[in-house]
């Protein structure tokens, strides 16, 4: 791995630690971060690739905002992990950073289902979403619902980032 790369993930990986801290911590992810991370994206990318680079990480930032936003849009996330996966997708090309939002998607998804399954609420769980199906209108969660609890979706940015790092080196 060439070194200006190796810095790149660093810096990255090292802004997703971070978000992942606070997010645990605080349930949020501070706005002078993603700000941070934006700059160091986008300088990092001019610096590569001049003008070209810079043009790249801006539609790889919009690619990551417009993954996310639908959800953001429908409740079910906030939007500092909107934000994050913007800052995220600023480090990579525009193919890259969709392929880091779809990981992280998917990593979130399944972070929701081990949440599910530890705290012993699959039927619970499986029951609401068939309830909601079938009646066609919103049942709001119960207090002691996994539903109801807030998650920190950081973690699975960074899950999505690592797993699509990987992914994108062996080749799709």
């Amino acid at each position: 791995m060439p070194i200006e790369q190796m810095f790149t993930s660093i810096v990255l990986l090292g802004l997703l630690g971070i978000a992942v801290v606070s997010d645990l911590r605080r349930h949020r992810i501070p706005n002078l971060l993603v700000l941070l991370g934006l700059v160091l994206g986008l300088t990092i990318q001019t610096y590569a690739s001049g003008v070209e680079g810079l043009g790249n990480a801006a539609l790889a930032m919009l690619i990551g905002f417009a993954v996310f936003l639908p959800m953001y849009a429908m409740g079910g996330m906030a939007a500092g992990d909107v934000k994050l996966m913007a800052m995220v997708g600023c480090f990579f090309t525009p193919y890259d950073a969709l392929w880091t939002a779809l990981f992280s998607l998917a990593a979130g998804g399944l972070c929701g289902i081990l949440i599910i399954l530890f705290r012993g609420q699959l039927l619970q769980t499986l029951s609401r979403y068939w309830l909601i199906l079938g009646a066609r209108t919103y049942l709001a969660p119960a207090v002691d619902e996994v539903a109801g609890k807030p998650f920190p979706y950081s973690v699975a940015i960074l899950l999505g980032t690592l797993a699509s790092g990987y992914w994108l080196q062996i080749g799709p």
